[in-house]
């Protein structure tokens, strides 16, 4: 994948995407790329994103080149975003900025790119010079606003038209070094994602994550409990002395997830980035939603099963539990999922 290489003669349109800032986000985004590629045969897409996103965006077809943003989250960075800018100046002919931030709009505005194009917000009147209005209840997935961008303002409005689903490679060799290095087991593997970046009224209890890692361990699987460092201390909750249970929080790079997920018969998990990459590698998804709606951000496959109790107070897109009990995933339990697993395995 191309760093710094200048347009060649006879490109097509050449299109910068300033890319959001969590891996669940950063999959949908796939869903725009693969859009711009149907429409514009020949086009070149670049897109700018954090280092982290890099194993993400190298596993996607239809990325040409990626311009590295090395700004801590929430951080402003205008230093890096100045240089940044001015190695991009003179390459591209269009930008599509996905974030609604001011911030975010201001690389393709100092790089020069004749047409800039997001959504209004924060008065980045200045820095846009395409802009659309977003209409929440005709755009009412992520995914979709997303794909909006890419599209004539005439068809975006009307909120009709193709979601392409996302789609990763993975890297055999890949797998084989990691099944190895970590000790995996010939067991047929469920994945399981206890983590949600956004805040803990996301998160299925560890205690039922417990509860299922235990029983499919008695029906004869293998169990892996994937996320970040932040994770470590959750996924030794849940397979604390129980065998055929891996915790790998932590231990592997976002890469080696990817790849480990494709690997799984299954995955339970909340509605988190995570999630996304296991549907876009394929795998049965087991998806758990409690203050986030399985309609805004569901997993972009058929190959899915939504767990959500649609209670009174949900979804209340909070962090933490206004109400302080969490029913909503509480009251979703390690019976019933067991059940979805084990009616959805051949």
């Amino acid at each position: 994948m191309a760093e710094a290489a200048g347009p060649l003669d006879g490109e097509g349109e050449r299109i910068l995407v300033v890319g959001p800032s969590w891996v669940g986000d950063m999959v949908m985004a796939q869903s725009l790329f693969k859009t711009l590629k149907a429409r514009r045969p020949g086009c070149r897409i670049g897109v700018v994103a954090p280092g982290w996103s890099r194993p993400i965006l190298e596993r996607m077809d239809e990325v040409d080149e990626v311009a590295g943003l090395e700004v801590g989250h929430g951080e402003f960075g205008l230093a890096s975003r100045r240089q940044l800018a001015a190695s991009l100046k003179g390459r591209f002919d269009r930008a599509i900025v996905l974030p609604r931030s001011w911030k975010s709009a201001l690389v393709p505005f100092l790089a020069r790119i004749p047409r800039r194009t997001g959504f209004t917000g924060e008065q980045r009147f200045g820095l846009l010079n395409d802009r659309r209005a977003l209409d929440k209840a005709t755009l009412d997935q992520t995914v979709k606003r997303f794909v909006a961008l890419g599209l004539p303002r005439e068809v975006a409005e009307t909120g009709d038209f193709a979601l392409p689903r996302p789609s990763l490679r993975l890297d055999i060799d890949n797998l084989v070094e990691q099944r190895v290095a970590l000790g995996l087991s010939s067991r047929p593997a469920i994945g399981m994602m206890p983590g949600a970046e956004y805040g803990p009224a996301k998160q299925w209890p560890l205690a039922h994550f417990r509860g299922l890692a235990r029983a499919l361990v008695v029906e004869g699987f293998e169990v892996r409990i994937l996320g970040g460092p932040k994770d470590l201390d959750a996924g030794e909750v849940i397979a604390e002395g129980l065998p055929h249970t891996h915790n790998l929080c932590g231990r592997t790079r976002l890469a080696d997830a990817v790849d480990l997920l494709g690997d799984c018969r299954q995955v339970v998990t909340n509605d988190s980035g995570l999630m996304h990459v296991a549907a876009a590698v394929g795998t049965r998804v087991q998806a758990l939603y409690g203050s986030s709606s399985p309609a805004y951000t569901p997993p972009l496959t058929e190959n899915a099963e939504i767990h959500y109790l649609a209670l009174d107070c949900s979804p209340c897109f909070q962090r933490t539990c206004p109400l302080g009990h969490t029913d909503c995933l509480k009251r979703l339990t390690p019976e019933r999922v067991l059940k979805a697993v084990l009616a959805a395995m051949p």
